[in-house]
């Protein structure tokens, strides 16, 4: 059996974690692009905060 190294465990790790395995393909990708889009909002978010932080100092 071949070893799985770091990167290819992680997304073992990330499949199982979130039940992924037992999705069919397109409900993968899916996912995974919902997640994607959730995780740009989040940045934009933060990157504001950031920004009006940055202008009172």
């Amino acid at each position: 059996m071949e070893e799985m190294n770091w990167v290819q465990r992680k997304i073992y790790l990330y499949n199982v974690t979130f039940g992924l395995y037992m999705l069919d393909t397109w409900e993968r990708y899916a996912f995974n692009a919902l997640v994607i889009v959730l995780i740009g909002f989040v940045l934009r978010y933060f990157a504001e905060i950031f920004k009006s932080v940055r202008y009172v100092w």
